[in-house]
């Protein structure tokens, strides 16, 4: 029988929520709170920025939620509508009832979301797990889709050991010392370890289960079906996958545009989000 993920007790709960809101609270003040219910639980956006206007859906990587776009949210809110998603299924203020199983649910659930939302049209940007999300959505809703804005996105080609490694070792060096976490986010290559924002939730962490679908290779038949205005940030180095012929592959069955963002891996929304944004800017302004 497959489960839903979710924290193992009501107390590891009210822990992670507090942690989180206080981390809400200082990074992203003044945003507004939502709850939507959807057919696999109820799924906690946040939004700030005007009514007017297609709104930019941000969504996380894998065990991530809406505070990894604490960098983003001011700058891109500046001229649009922003929602950051808390997946259902991942340590944040949405919970999953339902298990999900596979792209169709995935795609189901964010429609469900959007529907709730009252929002038809948006241009989406995910990082990693979230970016296999959007394109998949992308895919079976093209006319839903402004753009994507697609950071390392996961689908790409099997989860190697290497980056398994990488995960296991930066989750290790989260619960570290400050000082020790620093250092070894210039070892890991993982920015994230710098942001004590972040970090500070990862003891809390702990008391969840995640338990949502690997996202299995994307199909050269899934790709050509891919009809959105596309833009796709590869960190150079990523742990993820072999970025080069990552990029020979969509650029040979999308029109999407894409860049190898040099010196930088599969952290590359936290290790440099002005570039990141700059980017993200120029593209966003072509569509207008």
């Amino acid at each position: 029988m497959k489960t839903v993920g979710g924290f193992t007790s009501e107390n590891a709960r009210t822990r992670f929520l507090t942690d989180y809101g206080r981390a809400l609270d200082r990074r992203w003040p003044g945003r507004s709170t939502v709850d939507v219910p959807t057919e696999f639980g109820t799924t906690r956006v946040y939004t700030c920025g005007p009514d007017d206007g297609v709104p930019a859906v941000l969504l996380p990587g894998a065990g991530g939620n809406a505070l990894m776009w604490h960098r983003y949210v001011s700058e891109l809110g500046r001229h649009r509508r922003v929602i950051a998603v808390d997946p259902v299924g991942d340590p944040g203020g949405s919970t999953q009832d339902r298990p999900i199983d596979g792209a169709e649910h995935m795609s189901q659930w964010l429609g469900e979301v959007l529907t709730g939302l009252d929002v038809r049209r948006a241009h989406f940007i995910g990082c990693s797990y979230g970016g296999w999300t959007a394109l998949q959505y992308a895919i079976r809703n093209p006319t839903a889709a402004a753009s994507l804005t697609l950071l390392d996105p996961a689908g790409f080609g099997k989860v190697s050991g290497r980056f398994i490694a990488w995960v296991v070792l930066g989750g290790l060096a989260g619960l570290s010392p400050r000082p020790v976490r620093h250092r070894a986010a210039g070892w890991l290559r993982n920015a994230t370890l710098r942001d004590d924002d972040v970090m500070g939730l990862a003891t809390a962490m702990m008391g969840f289960r995640r338990r949502l679908p690997v996202p299995p290779p994307l199909t050269d038949e899934e790709l050509r079906q891919l009809t959105t205005p596309t833009l796709v940030l590869l960190g150079e180095r990523s742990q993820l996958y072999d970025a080069a012929a990552v990029a020979r592959r969509i650029r040979t069955l999308t029109s999407a545009e894409v860049a190898l963002v040099p010196g930088v891996g599969h952290d590359l929304p936290m290790n440099c989000p002005d570039r990141i944004l700059d980017r993200t800017g120029a593209f966003l302004d072509q569509l207008r």
